[in-house]
């Protein structure tokens, strides 16, 4: 009886009502779905695309190389190797406390330091850890496959030649751009253009496929520089024995290329060492050559000999009154009394009162636009950055006294490479030619700067600074003539002139027959009993070009002072 109830109890409509409900409800959610992916996959495919590319599609840059420097021989001066970087995604690598020690003791790092700089940067999904490792340092970062920590390849600046270029070629920064000398004179044409490329990146930033290139890298270019690196060595060396052996505060050379106005060799010291960035020091990575001004002393004599020359008030044998005078409050006199003298005795034996005379008796636009015309109290075309343009104030501010002092270097301020230039003029036979430090393959277009007669007779005049009874007889290369001019100058102090620090100058040319190179040697503030330029300067400038001078195969021009060879016959 129960069961038979059970089952008249059964209703058969509300079951189909059901059943129809359910299918329905079925209907409805197929047919949402449907509606919903047609919606995603038809209508917003582009927006969701694009959204996704967001996410995973990235554009990464591929660095281009930056080019290489060399020396006028294709001897390399600075170079770029490759070297790993390793960052770290702090939001994923903040999550393994114990890795970020594994990292640290790999890296060489304080872990809580590694850890303060992870947990402090949470809202970036890149941070460098540790820039330009070497190759198999960082072979060993990758090998400890922590996840948040990638590699990636940079490339570094390496100088193979140290302190021996250091201030001429500068440096660059972490990121290869030139901070200082040549690598921030040529930097645009040295850095190239940096590529870009599309890839995909997983959620923990790693690229794991490269898509398509954008852009190629363009490479740097290489700058081939004017230096010679053999002489630019032996400067070097001179240079620092010198500035050792005097005591001396700091030293410079430079030897330019009469014919081309190029820099075969510039060196100062102290130097310092561009692979060592514990020395990037304003103090010591400065080019003093271009940098530093300084009051030439007697090397400024010659040129202005040369405006007198080229005045027509003087002639090589002119004689000269040099007898102390005074103008103004101030006495002008000499160490030598040397009476009455013709140019080649007053410019072999430094004579101030000579010199002071013949420049009052010139007009002063005479001498200023001498001075000028051979590059003073402006940059040269060096492009070198940072270099100073001197000092040399218009005619029109000169008194008496000025032109007197201006006549022995006092009162007017020039850089070493303003100085060199000059006298690579006058060895040019009075054509101007621009400095540069990238090779020229023939000489450049030059500006007249002094008539040519005028530049011969200043030669001849030089090669008597170099005799046995001139000032500069320590500058004497054996086998060639030697044409220059020494300077002694004391150095401002406290509103006048120290009596105690000097700068030694010797400048030169050679061969005075037919002048090849031109060469300044400056040694600051010699310390001792030898502090002239004659005396300190002058042997720098002899060692320099009798190596420079072999090294270039330059015919002697003067055999008489070479010492006859002895053949010794073998006995039998």
């Amino acid at each position: 009886m129960k069961r038979r109830k059970e089952r008249s109890e059964f209703d058969p409509g509300r079951f189909r009502l059901r059943s129809r409900l359910v299918v329905a409800g079925l209907t409805l959610m197929a047919a949402t779905l449907g509606a919903r992916a047609v919606h995603l996959q038809v209508l917003d495919q582009e927006f969701l695309a694009q959204e996704g590319d967001k996410r995973y599609l990235r554009e990464a840059t591929v660095p281009a190389h930056r080019g290489a420097i060399v020396d006028r021989f294709g001897e390399p001066l600075a170079v770029s190797s490759p070297v790993d970087t390793v960052w770290v995604n702090p939001q994923v690598l903040a999550q393994s406390p114990e890795e970020i020690t594994r990292l640290a003791k790999e890296l060489k790092r304080d872990p809580k330091w590694l850890a303060q700089r992870i947990t402090s940067n949470l809202d970036r999904q890149f941070l460098y850890v540790a820039r330009h490792m070497d190759p198999a340092d960082a072979g060993r970062v990758r090998a400890l496959s922590i996840a948040g920590v990638e590699l990636m390849r940079e490339y570094k600046r390496y100088y193979p030649n140290g302190e021996v270029t250091g201030h001429v070629l500068g440096f660059t920064n972490l990121d290869e751009a030139g901070q200082e000398g040549l690598e921030l004179a040529y930097n645009r044409s040295l850095a190239g253009e940096d590529g870009l490329k599309r890839v995909i990146k997983d959620a923990k930033g790693r690229i794991v496929e490269n898509v398509e290139s954008i852009r190629a890298p363009r490479p740097g270019e290489d700058l081939e520089t004017s230096i010679d690196l053999r002489i630019q060595y032996l400067a070097y060396r001179e240079l620092k024995s010198a500035v050792r052996r005097y005591r001396a505060l700091a030293g410079s050379v430079i030897v330019l290329d009469v014919q081309t106005g190029e820099v075969l060799a510039m060196v100062n010291q102290p130097s310092f060492n561009p692979n060592d960035r514990s020395q990037y020091d304003v103090a010591r990575y400065r080019n003093r050559a271009v940098t530093d001004i300084i009051e030439p002393g007697s090397s400024i004599k010659p040129f202005v000999l040369a405006a007198a020359l080229d005045s027509g008030k003087y002639r090589r044998d002119s004689f000269v009154d040099t007898a102390s005078f005074q103008v103004g409050i101030k006495t002008i006199d000499d160490k030598h009394e040397l009476g009455t003298a013709d140019l080649a005795t007053i410019l072999a034996r430094s004579s101030n009162t000579g010199m002071a005379r013949i420049a009052l008796s010139l007009d002063r636009d005479q001498i200023h636009r001498t001075l000028t015309a051979l590059g003073f109290g402006q940059v040269s075309a060096s492009g070198f950055p940072g270099e100073s343009a001197g000092l040399l104030s218009a005619a029109g501010h000169w008194r008496p006294i000025a032109v007197a002092t201006i006549a022995y270097g006092y009162g007017l301020s020039v850089t070493p490479l303003q100085l060199a230039q000059a006298y690579a003029t006058v060895g040019a036979y009075g054509l101007h030619r621009p400095v540069t430090f990238e090779r020229v393959d023939g000489p450049p277009a030059g500006e007249r700067a002094l008539v040519e007669k005028v530049s011969r007779d200043l030669i001849g005049l030089l090669e008597g600074v170099v005799a046995p009874d001139g000032t500069g007889i320590k500058a004497r290369v054996p086998g060639y003539r030697v044409a220059g001019k020494t300077g002694t100058a004391w150095k401002a102090a406290g509103g006048g002139y120290s009596e105690h620090r000097y700068t030694a100058v010797f400048a030169g040319l050679v061969p005075a027959s037919r002048p090849r190179l031109a060469a300044l040697v400056l040694i600051d503030e010699p310390t001792g009993t030898e502090y002239y330029g004659g005396d300190v300067a002058a042997p720098v400038f002899a060692a320099v070009m009798s190596g420079a001078l072999r090294l270039m195969g330059v015919a002697p021009d003067d055999l008489s002072r070479v010492a006859p060879a002895t053949v010794v016959q073998a006995a039998p």
